[in-house]
This record gives C-alpha cells, sequence and structure tokens, in this order.
C-alpha cells in the first residue's frame, strides 16, 4: 500500500498509535514492519502535553523503542519559533496555559514561566491544552491578550479521540480566548508546516520520499500537503472515509490502520 518511493514516515500519534492510553493494533508487531522495509521515522504531534521522554516511555511501555529525538511535539515547535527571533531572548517572561510539555520545552529555551498570580508581567502568552484550567487562567489570558501581548498556541484542535469518543482539545478551549478578545493566535502544530519541516530536518530524507501519516484531514493531512509530501490518511481516529472521499486535493494513501498501511 505504501508509494514506491518512500523512504520515511512522519506519524502523528493521537488516532494513529493510540486513542487515549489504549494502542491502535498490534504496535510492536507494525513497527517491527516498519523497521524491516527500511522506513526511517518520526513522530509529529500537536499534542504538546508531554515532553519527548514521558512520550519515549509512554511508547515503550506499549513495546515501541524509539529515541527523543524521533519525537517532535508542537511545544517543541513552540519553543523553537520563540528562540529563533530576537524579538524574545533568554529570560522573556511568559505566561502559559498548558503541561510539563510545554513548560519544559520554554524552561529549556531559558524562558521564564510565570504563575497565573504573576501574570500581568507577562511579555508573551503561550497556550496549549491544560487539564487544570480553570477562570482565573482564563481570565488572566484574556486580559493579557487584549492588551497586546503576543498570542501563540501549539495547535487548534478542537477534538481529540479517546477509546469513548472525541473529548475537548486545545482548540475548544483556545476558542474561549479567542472569542473574549477577537484575536487569533500564531500556531506552532499543524495545519501549519513548521512541525513537518522540522521532522524532515531530523530525518534527513527529501518531501518527496517522506509520507506524512494522519488520522486528521484538517491537520495532519493539510500539513503534508502545505510541505509538498505525499500523505496517507488511517480511519483509525478522527476523519470518516466519506470526509476523505470529499477532501481536494486528494491524499495519497487511505488505510484502516497503520498497520494496514505498512503491512
Amino acid at each position: 500500500m505504501l508509494p514506491s518511493n518512500i523512504k520515511a514516515l512522519i506519524l502523528d500519534m493521537d488516532g494513529v498509535i493510540w486513542k487515549g492510553d489504549a494502542p491502535i493494533g498490534d504496535l510492536p508487531a507494525t513497527f517491527n514492519r516498519i523497521r524491516e522495509r527500511g522506513l526511517k521515522f518520526v513522530f509529529a504531534t500537536n499534542n504538546g502535553t508531554k515532553t519527548p521522554e514521558e512520550y519515549q516511555e509512554k511508547l515503550r511501555e506499549l513495546g515501541v523503542e524509539v529515541e527523543p529525538w524521533q519525537i517532535v511535539t508542537s511545544a517543541l515547535g513552540i519553543a523553537f519559533m520563540l528562540s529563533a527571533t530576537r524579538k524574545y531572548p533568554r529570560g522573556t517572561k511568559i505566561f502559559m496555559i498548558g503541561e510539563d510539555g510545554i513548560r519544559v520545552a520554554l524552561e529549556e529555551k531559558g524562558f521564564e514561566i510565570l504563575s497565573t498570580e504573576d501574570a500581568p508581567q507577562a511579555q508573551v502568552f503561550v497556550m496549549g491544552i491544560d487539564r487544570t484550567i480553570n477562570f482565573m487562567k482564563v481570565a488572566e489570558a484574556t486580559l493579557l491578550v487584549r492588551a497586546g501581548i503576543p498570542f501563540y498556541t501549539t495547535n487548534t484542535d478542537k477534538t481529540f479521540p479517546t477509546p469513548r469518543g472525541e473529548i475537548p482539545g486545545s482548540g475548544s478551549w483556545l476558542s474561549v480566548i479567542t472569542s473574549a478578545t477577537g484575536v487569533e493566535p500564531i500556531v506552532a502544530g499543524k495545519p501549519f508546516p513548521f512541525l513537518m519541516e522540522l521532522s524532515l530536518e531530523r530525518l534527513g530524507t527529501t518531501k518527496e520520499e517522506t509520507l506524512v501519516v494522519g488520522d486528521r484531514l484538517e491537520t495532519d493531512i493539510a500539513a503534508g500537503q502545505s510541505v509538498g509530501c505525499p500523505t496517507a490518511l488511517v480511519l483509525s481516529g478522527v476523519s470518516t472515509k466519506a470526509q476523505a472521499d470529499a477532501w481536494m486535493p486528494r491524499m495519497d494513501v487511505i488505510a484502516e490502520s497503520l498497520s494496514g498501511l505498512v503491512k
């Protein structure tokens, strides 16, 4: 099912590798097959809640051995975006709504993360999914954005899949801030191309020989197409076959799952 010229894979996680904490299919067998075929791979995920090392451990528990460099998250994307511009030197004060994945990525680049009480000092506001979100965090974020503080987000995914169904994602919480301020954020994650470009750099392959695999048309497939990579939609997550049939431009492959794609 894989195009014959493919040498590497850029894999989404939620909806491709697992739903919530439940693996999709026989992951050890699937990744043994990927390695047998000589395919390089990285994971590129909009979910920035964990660090690469935490994702490495989660994959290990599911029988898949990877290195931290093979995991590219939207949290890393934001940290690289901010550090790449001279506007935000080390020590820049950041108020964030998010979890350890974002916090660690920003701190590793030398940024100072503020508490909710110190939020008025912020020079930048960064938002991702936060399972401890509360009214005070949202209120402080709204005040900052309305005051003109630069506004970044990991991703705009409205939901993410779990074994019981879809639950609110970063984009759902983000909509509270955007509706209260009228301001749209700068986005690090898919469908914007930054994670794809960073993934290609780590793989060392060309876009033509690198297949982007995801379960969401509007993020994974759109991101791959935006940088000129071939794309594969798997039907194990969010987007359906009917939606895929209506999507333009067409993706290169549709498969039931990652295991079906690489068998």
